[in-house]
């Protein structure tokens, strides 16, 4: 109470006397502080019942206002004082003996103020980057003190500093064993504080503080500034790190976030030394890989593939949740909702960092986290935990954004060999192989799954994706007919004379209705006009022929989308623009040339495969009549993508119906024109073909209710498919050539 007093009369006497100068003032307030440690003999008594916090506020007015007063970058009396003094390394002491009880609080304040008020550099002043490195040591050591805030500000207000200044970041990179010997001077510093404040003041520099400390350079500039040495040691501490780091296990969310945001910063910085430091010295990737583990082993071992697939996006750093809301929607909510928030944390953690790093991280997260654990969860046989973990994979690789992360879980998955594929290899790459079979598993579900994270996966921007997947088994074109050119066939009208002539074939043939034929003004009359220079193009066939080739692919009777509104081809041929957009976006940075490859340059004679995953994809179309209708639909849409690649070779092999096929080989349009030879004998077997397929297309449009069970019902809705999907290929096909014509010189 006495001491409450005695501070009220002070801020009275002080009101009234006259304005001290501001050099006068500001030593003043420091004596004051010095004289409590010199005079007192209670040191029990909390910081708060002194005028110590007063003083420091009232310091740091001062420092303030002397540097609004002066030229911008021109250090005061008031700063040369602090400077010269070492008050900082004194308040240090203080606080680290927490004498009096909450003198730490009251300077890791101090600090934090002082760095974020004070506009000219101050970091590169030995007596301040020294004592702000070892006040940093004490941050974290406790977890839930009751410094934690003033602890998390303080470090913070460090980190952004640093990221103005990168190259500041050297004098916080401490070799270990000067740090060692620094740390064990200090136990004395706390007895011999008393002392230290007791002698004589004459306002000038120390003695021994005008020889700047051996470890650090000498500089030239005014006020004991010293310059960062580059620390390549591998034995470097970086505590600023190691304080975060510890920080982030608090109980309280919000000192959590803010460490979780200070590392962020630390990461980006471009300096060498200090990234090396990060990954090799402090256990940053332990924290991201072991958190990630956590998080992902709390997940229940069933869950809903819709409810991980719909479940809201969360932010790292927004995770706000009610446990009650969230056990009412789904069992597991909370847990699947925090893991992808730490997954969204690790992944911009990566893409923020510096290039070397984030490689180190990346690597990290894939070997502690995607081989240690996602890998068997992948490559079980229960069906249950296969369903589970593949949908969790879907999501992971739709949130995942950071290039160096892609990059490992694509290894991961798919492998890192580029070199062709032969049936003899296709197990190789065990989990690759084992995805893939999962695309034609006896479980639907687990089929379509599958099928919707090839579909996620080949969207990503990673070329390696694509190449490993299709384009290696494209590359040399020996999809192709291989003969001399002397022993081909007589070309007629552009193709060769015993080629299959789609336009005499029974299914799409002269006599075909006009409603069946898409005249040229119909399929011109959805995009701009083609000039008459790119009405052909050279080694192309046709666009028309093309376009028409798919749309007439299905028969009259097989037909049902004319006899209902919004269905029509045009709906397809917007969409494809939208995408080929897309895509061509994501791609244009690939060496993906305009035309295939010249045959001179082609391995003609080497045998062709069309890869593991093409096969599996043709397999299930060649099975549209006799598949689910949420298969058909997911092989198509999986297909329709693959189409769309802005690569010749993939444009030549699955939308060209017209190529010239090696013997024993096919292509994308040649297992269709199987399924509609099937088709046409599966037709004449069933009574009432066409109205019972007009009736299935209304139901699954909503347009009819449901009502009595029809026969055949997998066949008629097989079909319906196959219909639609010839039209968006004959879309993707206008859109592609029309694209080439418009970019061709």
């Amino acid at each position: 109470m006495f001491s409450k007093f005695t501070s009220i009369l002070q801020h009275a006497v002080e009101a009234l006397a006259p304005s001290l100068p501001l050099q006068e003032d500001f030593v003043y307030h420091w004596k004051a502080i010095t004289h409590y440690y010199i005079e007192t003999s209670d040191d029990k008594a909390p910081v708060t019942d002194t005028n110590i916090p007063s003083h420091l506020e009232q310091m740091l007015d001062i420092l303030t206002q002397e540097e609004g007063e002066r030229e911008s970058g021109e250090t005061g009396p008031c700063m040369e004082y602090l400077l010269h003094h070492k008050i900082l390394e004194t308040l240090y002491t203080l606080g680290k003996a927490d004498c009096p009880p909450g003198m730490k609080q009251q300077v890791l304040t101090f600090y934090t103020k002082l760095l974020g008020r004070i506009r000219q550099p101050l970091l590169p002043h030995i007596n301040v980057h020294r004592p702000v490195q070892k006040l940093i040591r004490l941050c974290g050591e406790v977890l839930a003190a009751p410094t934690e805030n003033e602890e998390i500000q303080f470090l913070c207000i460090v980190c952004a500093k640093l990221k103005q200044d990168p190259y500041l970041v050297n004098f916080f990179l401490e070799v270990g064993i000067l740090s060692n010997q620094s740390e064990a001077k200090t136990p004395g510093e706390a007895e011999g504080v008393k002392e230290n404040l007791s002698a004589p003041d004459t306002g000038q520099p120390q003695a021994e503080e005008q020889a700047d400390p051996p470890e650090e350079p000498q500089v030239a500039a005014a006020g004991a500034s010293a310059g960062p040495t580059t620390n390549n040691n591998n034995n470097s501490n970086y505590n600023l790190v190691t304080s975060l780091l510890s920080l982030t296990k608090s109980p309280d969310g919000r000192i959590v976030v803010k460490a979780c945001e200070g590392l962020m910063l630390l990461v980006s910085l471009p300096e060498p030394a200090a990234a090396r430091c990060l990954t090799e010295n402090t256990e940053l990737c332990e924290l991201l890989t072991d958190r990630l583990v956590a998080f992902y082993k709390a997940l229940p071992q069933s869950m809903d593939p819709l409810d991980i697939e719909t479940v809201e996006s969360v932010n790292w750093g927004l995770d706000v949740y009610n446990l009650k809301e969230d056990a009412a929607v789904f069992t597991g909510k909370r847990a699947l909702i925090s893991f992808l928030s730490w997954l969204d944390y690790c992944d911009q953690l990566i893409k923020e960092a510096q290039k070397s790093a984030a490689a180190v991280m990346a690597k990290a997260v894939k070997e502690r986290f995607f081989v240690s654990v996602m890998e068997p969860q992948l490559m079980q046989t229960s069906e249950v935990g296969i369903l589970t973990s593949t949908a969790l994979l879907n999501r992971i690789i739709r949130q995942v954004t950071s290039e160096a992360l892609l990059q490992e879980m694509v290894y991961f998955l798919l492998g890192e060999d580029g070199g062709p594929e032969t049936v003899a290899t296709i197990a190789q790459t065990p989990l690759r192989h084992r995805l893939i079979e999962h695309c034609d598993h006896l479980s639907d579900e687990i089929s379509i799954m599958t099928l919707r994270l090839f579909e996620q996966l080949i969207q990503k921007p990673n070329q390696h994706i694509l190449h490993n997947l299709v384009l290696r088994s494209l590359e040399e074109r020996n999809y192709l007919e291989n003969k001399p050119q002397e022993e081909r066939e007589p070309m007629e009208n552009g193709q060769p004379h015993d080629a299959v002539d789609l336009e005499e074939d029974p299914l799409f043939g002269d006599d075909l209705s006009p409603d069946r034929r898409l005249s040229s003004s119909d399929w011109l009359s959805s995009s701009p006009p083609l000039s008459p220079e790119h009405s052909k193009c050279e080694g192309k066939t046709e666009v028309h022929k093309i376009v028409n080739s798919f749309l007439c692919l299905v028969p009259d009777e097989a037909k049902s989308s004319y006899q209902v509104e919004g269905t029509g081809y045009d709906t397809y041929l917007r969409d494809a623009h939208r995408q080929f957009r897309d895509y061509c976006g994501v791609c244009q940075r690939w060496d993906w040339r305009g035309n295939p490859k010249p045959f001179e340059k082609c391995n003609l004679d080497s045998p062709f495969f069309e890869g593991h995953f093409l096969k599996v994809l043709f397999d299930r179309m060649g099975r549209i009549l006799d598949q689910p209708y949420d298969v058909n639909l997911q092989v198509t849409s999986v297909l329709s993508k693959l189409s769309l690649l802005p690569h010749p070779h993939m444009h030549e092999y699955l939308l060209d119906p017209y190529i010239n096929l090696a013997p024993g080989c096919r292509s994308l349009f040649s297992v269709i024109v199987r399924v509609v030879g099937d088709l046409m004998l599966r037709i004449q077997r069933i009574p009432d073909f066409t109205p019972k397929l007009l009736l299935v297309r209304k139901r699954l449009l909503g347009l009819e209710p449901e009502g009595i069970n029809i026969d055949h019902m997998t066949l008629l809705e097989g079909v319906i498919v196959l219909e639609e999907f010839c039209k968006e290929l004959a879309a993707i096909a206008f859109v592609k050539f029309h694209a080439t014509a418009s970019s061709s010189p």
